[in-house]
């Protein structure tokens, strides 16, 4: 049998059209950015450390101090409590015991033998934070990029914090792989595994600049506001990082993703006839907006593969704010960010209709 052009034309575009909508894990690919400039500096602390002559440490120390003026002390004595403060001797204990210890004890030379191993270039993780850094200029025009510090915090579960509002660090251990057999030796539940991922670094990290700008504000709030803080925060990263699928951007599992997509009716009328809309138990409404294994009330506890991600009332948030900024075509990102509206009235004026 002979299919007309015209007609397998069709089929084909409708095949196209399908794959798109049943593979369709990323987000859009973002406004043109291509005249954007944004100087971002980014130093490998981790390396510098680790090249250190364990035989002259202070020597070393004092060339670090020449190349991280304004951050060396601060990682020796706040960050590592060494309490060096500046004694670039041999003698004080911090040197010649705590910090020769970290750069000579076979777990931590082995653990930053594996970070050279997963971040041999940084060359790569640069251009996508540069890139963000980009979006986040074009959406917020007055926004400057921090310096990016690189470190091996030790497994100490800092994968992304500030300094200041010039200085920000990402610990490249915490994003080795799930695959990394001492996460669970820290007590890392196999449910955040998504978050130690290489591809989850952007987002830890503009995950921590936005909320050094808009810090979480979870007291005496209701769950729908929990919700619309949180919504605003991942509008933020869809808006920053496009082209990051949502499992990614939600350190959720494909399949939470898929179930969320699949239930979103389902789940918003979970939490109205539940009366935790507008509940204020913390007990009750902070497991929704927080990483957990499952979404509590939706999934029962020994399902053997968890459909349901813990930290579901952000998605439904998320689902939220787009909606708002929907009836909101003229609104800005910077002024959403920045406007308080009452949660029930942000609600009503999102005219929020789950699929």
């Amino acid at each position: 049998m002979r299919i007309h052009k015209s007609l397998l034309f069709r089929l084909i575009t409708i095949s196209l059209f399908a794959f798109a909508l049943t593979t369709g894990c990323k987000n859009d690919t973002g406004p043109d950015i291509s005249n954007i400039k944004v100087d971002l500096k980014t130093s490998r602390f981790d390396l510098d450390l680790y090249a250190i002559d364990t035989n002259h440490i202070a020597d070393g120390l004092q060339k670090l101090q020449a190349k991280y003026p304004d951050f060396l002390n601060y990682y020796l004595d706040t960050l590592r409590a060494y309490n060096i403060h500046g004694h670039f001797t041999d003698t004080p204990k911090g040197i010649d015991s705590d910090l020769r210890a970290d750069l000579t004890y076979k777990d931590f030379v082995n653990l930053e033998d594996t970070i050279k191993k997963v971040f041999p270039d940084i060359s790569e993780t640069d251009k996508k934070l540069t890139d963000g850094f980009r979006y986040m200029k074009y959406y917020l025009p007055a926004s400057t990029p921090p310096r990016i510090i690189y470190l091996n915090m030790g497994l100490s579960k800092w994968a992304t914090f500030p300094v200041d509002r010039n200085t920000f660090c990402i610990g490249l251990d915490m994003f080795l792989g799930p695959q990394f057999p001492y996460y669970r030796s820290i007590g890392v539940p196999d449910y955040m595994d998504g978050h130690f991922r290489k591809n989850y670094l952007p987002v830890s990290l503009f995950h921590t600049v936005y909320e050094f700008i808009h810090p979480f504000s979870p007291d005496d709030k209701t769950l729908l506001d929990l919700m619309i803080q949180r919504g605003k925060e991942q509008y933020f990263l869809h808006k920053v990082l496009p082209g990051t699928p949502d499992s990614v951007l939600f350190g959720f599992k494909q399949i939470q993703v898929d179930w969320c997509r699949s239930n979103e009716n389902l789940l918003y009328n979970f939490f109205i006839h539940q009366d935790l809309i507008y509940s204020k138990d913390a007990h009750l409404t902070t497991q929704y907006v927080n990483d957990g294994p499952y979404a509590k009330g939706l999934e029962a506890p020994d399902a053997p593969v968890k459909t349901t991600p813990g930290n579901i009332g952000t998605w439904l948030g998320y689902k939220i704010v787009s909606a708002y900024m929907e009836q909101h075509p003229k609104m800005t990102l910077a002024e959403l960010l920045d406007q308080h509206t009452d949660p029930a009235k942000f609600l009503d004026e999102a005219k929020y209709r789950p699929k």
